[in-house]
């Protein structure tokens, strides 16, 4: 391209961004009139792409960190040619039942790699597809595997503390195709970003094992030289873009004042005139249209040859890797857990659930050894979810299949969403149920993407004992089934972990939560039918002798609790059910016939959890007894912290009977 024509491509981006809030009258066109320039060179010159198959696996990523600046993206997928994005969707921005939200979300438009708009998750987002890249590279070869992940990204999204824990694992992995094009336009919303930061950027990249250079954002060759060095690189890369924020904008350029508004009639016109754009809203030359349709569909040749090096692929081979794409899990699996659950009943496993978990883990590295992908915050002995078989990942082993993430929750749980999201692997990180806390930024937008994400939160209650009420995690599982489609598992024997592991598993369309115990516990079980009983949520596990007066539910190492006190309450005559509830809200999600079946019709129902009550009603009612936490926990031996707190056998049996005589 000429000067001329990188300006009045890159004007198309800003034009069409500018009408699209100002119709809206919300949004942020900033970010898309300052960044213009840097997303016209990349993707016209070296995103490889084809716009007619947004899917396409060995495609380039581009994740627009910054997802307030969302009318870049968009105005970018009508200028290349989406068939979805259509002017009328362009001029419906942020409207209800449009392809243009507010910020991008994954699964809702196409071409949209990840949901972005909470500053910090798209970089980290990223460095996980980065990873699976790598990783999928090592295993399946170049030829089919061979991709960039480029990020645009903001100041605010190096700010938020989750980008420090990406970039650190980045630069440790050496994940050289991950370049992140940095918008350093140095304004934020409050003002200029020196009235809150002063970090030097490009040092700061250096440190974690970055390359990094600062360039000027609006000069074409500069950027295309940038992304030539960075291609070239065996580290991610740092490009600070140094661009003007409402570029063009005659009296808000380089404001706050162009960040978070529409730019106003006047300046709109201003704007226009001052950058040489028609005046007449949503309008794009033919000549400058017909150019980005060209960049579009230039990929074409290259997924077409790709197709074809796929085809050469052995024909297991690409088996193999077209079901992995696809999240679809072997048949391998379920015959393994099946078999797995018969020999538990032949020797059962009386264990920590956190220690049935490691052991079902080797049954599903066997089954899946190569998509399987492990890892722990810093916290492996403890989780217990590393295979024995498996190696760690390193950059210099990146056909490992464990990745220790170091003490970075939320980096972990990010990366995740990116694995998944690219492709290949069933993730999986482990850390403390407590620390959720660090990580619920990350859960929350894998229960709103819909990845296939699972997270081993060991030590899930009071019962990890002297640790104390810093590490006792008492309203975590409440607030995880806050989180909609967010699934949360609390087994309460052996036989249940492995149906929880296979469920999650088998889940690849929202994350799920397995919460296992530190302490020791019984196998309850005494039967493993193929279709799960944890797949309802909630089973009678011990049945009434007679007609029920009682209902006892609990989840994880109370179920225990509540099986001793059916048995007492069995003892003064009281006929009692024990139910099971390893998911509580996937109970809650059942058919209500079935639903009703499960909790019963008796009287008196009690629930029994180690944690705060919230959710429980919804089983009980209001005036359901309910046997658990009422404050935080305390730093005391297992065996004598559930009889502080009053959550025994005693407690759940002096509840049914005050309300039954």
């Amino acid at each position: 391209m000429t000067q001329v024509d990188h300006n009045r491509m890159a004007n198309a981006i800003r034009g069409l961004s500018m009408d699209a809030v100002e119709k809206a009258k919300s949004g942020h066109p900033g970010l898309p009139m300052g960044a213009a320039d840097i997303a016209t060179v990349l993707f016209t010159q070296f995103l490889k792409f084809d716009i007619a198959a947004t899917e396409w696996p060995d495609r380039d990523r581009f994740v627009l960190s910054a997802g307030h600046g969302s009318m870049l993206l968009y105005s970018l997928l009508h200028l290349l040619g989406s068939p979805e994005m259509t002017i009328d969707q362009l001029k419906n921005f942020r409207q209800l039942g449009s392809l243009t939200p507010g910020h991008p979300e994954h699964g809702h438009t196409k071409g949209i790699e990840t949901t972005t708009g909470p500053l910090g998750q798209g970089i980290s987002t990223a460095v996980g597809m980065a990873l699976a890249e790598k990783m999928l590279a090592a295993e399946f070869g170049k030829k089919i595997v061979d991709h960039h992940t480029y990020v645009l990204a903001s100041d605010g999204d190096l700010m938020e503390g989750v980008s420090q824990e990406a970039i650190a694992m980045a630069g440790h992995w050496k994940l050289g195709k991950l370049i992140v094009l940095y918008d350093d336009n140095g304004i934020s919303i409050d003002g200029p970003t020196s009235i809150a930061d002063s970090v030097d950027q490009v040092k700061r990249f250096k440190s974690a094992g970055w390359a990094a250079e600062k360039i000027d954002g609006h000069d074409q060759a500069a950027i295309s030289a940038a992304i030539t060095r960075a291609q070239k690189s065996n580290k991610p890369t740092l490009i600070a873009c140094r661009t003007t924020i409402g570029f063009g904008a005659p009296h808000k350029a380089g404001t706050a004042k162009a960040h978070g508004e529409a730019l106003g009639a006047d300046e709109l016109k201003a704007a226009k005139e001052n950058l040489g754009i028609s005046l007449e809203p949503f309008s794009v030359p033919d000549d400058v249209l017909k150019a980005w349709r060209a960049a579009g569909s230039r990929g074409a040749a290259a997924r077409q040859e790709w197709e074809t090096r796929l085809g050469e692929l052995g024909s297991r081979k690409r088996a193999e890797f077209e079901r992995r794409l696809r999240h679809e899990r072997p048949a391998a699996l379920a015959k393994a857990v099946r078999a797995y659950k018969k020999e538990l009943l032949e020797k059962p496993m009386n264990a920590a659930t956190r220690k049935s978990s490691e052991a079902v883990i080797e049954v599903i590295a066997g089954a899946m050894p190569m998509e399987f992908l492990a890892g722990s915050a810093d916290l492996t002995g403890s989780n217990n979810n590393k295979a024995k078989s498996a190696t760690a990942f390193s950059a210099k082993t990146p056909k490992g299949r464990f990745i220790h993430y170091g003490i970075r929750e939320h980096g972990m749980c990010a990366a995740m969403n990116g694995i998944f999201l690219h492709g290949g692997f069933a993730p999986n990180g482990a850390t403390f149920l407590v620390f959720t806390d660090y990580a619920r930024p990350a859960m929350r937008l894998a229960a709103l993407m819909g990845t296939g994400v699972v997270y081993v939160m060991t030590h899930d209650s009071i019962g990890l004992g002297e640790d104390g009420p810093t590490h006792q995690p008492v309203e975590h599982l409440s607030a995880l089934r806050a989180i909609p489609n967010m699934r949360v598992f609390r087994p309460c024997d052996a036989i249940e972990v492995a149906e929880c592991w296979e469920l999650a598993l088998n889940r690849v369309d929202g994350p799920t939560v397995l919460a296992l115990t530190r302490q020791n516990l019984p196998q309850l079980r005494t039967s493993a039918p193929n279709e799960s009983p944890c797949a309802a949520g909630a089973y009678e596990l011990v049945a009434a002798q007679g007609e029920a007066k009682a209902t006892l539910f609990a989840s994880g190492s109370e179920v225990e609790i509540a099986v001793a006190a059916q048995k007492q309450l069995a003892e003064r005559g009281i006929p009692t059910r024990v139910v099971s509830v390893p998911s509580l809200e996937l109970l809650l999600a059942q058919p209500k016939e079935r639903r009703d079946a499960i909790i019963g019709n008796a009287p008196v129902k009690v629930a029994i959890e180690a944690a705060v009550r919230w959710g429980w009603d919804a089983v009980i009612g209001q005036d359901g007894e309910f046997v658990g936490m009422h404050s935080f926990g305390a730093s005391a031996p297992l065996n004598k912290i559930f009889q502080h707190f009053g959550i025994t056998a005693e407690a759940a049996v002096n509840a049914v009977v005050k309300r039954v005589s």
